[in-house]
């Protein structure tokens, strides 16, 4: 069913004879027409689908809380929506999914974000996803932000990747009961990449760079974002970068497992930045950095140049532990600088 495009005076005649139509419905709706037969070549269920119901489907999303001016985005991700029956299959997704959230927001949210959420089935795809991340150790009262953070997930098999995902931590070292659960509640969207083209390449590249599993378990409990990167235009760039600034290979090691986001911040507007500062301005070497890898976490500007300015004015010396690892209140009081 393609739509041809309106011509002046049709649409008076066309409406007569398809006053009910979807196309119709969508034309109300702001919809060109080249938007609306993509639609109709992605979902042919829309054929058939009266102006009257998809009226009320779109209606009852907006009831919900997304805003009008986000609709025809949402459904032009998943125009499948308004073919949906609302009683026996949007309101029950959405009732479920309000009692997953603790903010009034978090549904439409959700929605917007994946729209396709709505065509799965609570009883055959949420309550199954539901009790896996139970199983693994996700806490009941978390489940609900995994799921509402990263909707997705609604749309991955449990057997064949999800399971696949968990079994690679516990690979690892994390533990099933408790620190995949940790992990999964932090980064939820690790669940969307491939053990084999993304995880295990990143693993393996960071076992050759020196780590050793008790640091790569380490890395992944506190930053598994790590994992998900792309070694050859991301990884292996900044460790490259690391190497000609001088660091040794055991320093990058120290580097990595303390603060892991070293692998994956901007060379040019994080890491050169901060290097350039400890060693020219500062003075320092670049061991101390390696010592205090929470040095590359500060502030430079905000935290880091300011407190070296108030330390030189009074000729003080310290280590970057003591001068940045305390609230502004304990460090004026530290250094007697108030």
């Amino acid at each position: 069913m393609l739509i041809e495009p309106r011509k002046e005076g049709d649409m008076e005649s066309n409406g007569n004879q398809n006053g009910g139509s979807i196309m119709w419905f969508f034309r109300d709706r702001g919809f060109d027409d080249k938007s609306i037969n993509e639609m109709l070549k992605r979902c042919k269920r829309l054929e058939s689908v009266q102006r009257e119901q998809a009226s009320e489907n779109w209606d009852y999303l907006k009831s919900i809380g997304i805003q009008e001016r986000k609709l025809p985005h949402v459904i032009s991700k998943c125009p499948k929506i308004l073919a949906l029956g609302l009683d026996d299959k949007l309101v029950p997704m959405v009732r479920c999914l309000g009692t997953l959230g603790t903010k009034p927001d978090e549904v439409a949210s959700c929605i917007a974000k994946f729209p396709h959420i709505l065509s799965h089935s609570v009883e055959e795809k949420l309550c199954p996803l539901l009790a896996f991340f139970q199983a693994v150790g996700v806490p009941e009262k978390q489940i609900g932000k995994i799921i509402l953070l990263n909707p997705r997930l609604i749309s991955y098999s449990i057997e064949s990747k999800l399971t696949e995902i968990v079994d690679f931590l516990a690979g690892l070292g994390l533990d099933k009961e408790g620190m995949i659960g940790k992990v999964l509640m932090r980064n939820p969207f690790i669940m969307g990449y491939s053990v084999q083209k993304r995880l295990h390449p990143t693993a393996e590249f960071l076992k050759s760079i020196g780590l050793t599993d008790s640091n790569i378990k380490a890395v992944v409990m506190n930053f598994s974002e790590v994992l998900s990167r792309d070694v050859k235009k991301i990884l292996q760039p900044n460790f490259q970068y690391l190497k000609r600034c001088g660091f040794k290979d055991r320093e990058i090691v120290s580097l990595v497992t303390g603060y892991p986001p070293i692998l994956i911040k901007s060379i040019r507007n994080s890491l050169e930045p901060r290097i350039r500062f400890l060693t020219e301005v500062m003075n320092r070497q670049l061991d101390e950095a390696a010592d205090y890898p929470d040095f590359f976490r500060h502030g430079l500007k905000k935290r880091v140049e300011l407190r070296y300015k108030l330390l030189s004015r009074k000729g003080i010396v310290c280590s970057l532990s003591e001068m940045l690892d305390c609230d502004h209140k304990k460090f004026v009081m530290k250094f007697g600088l108030i």
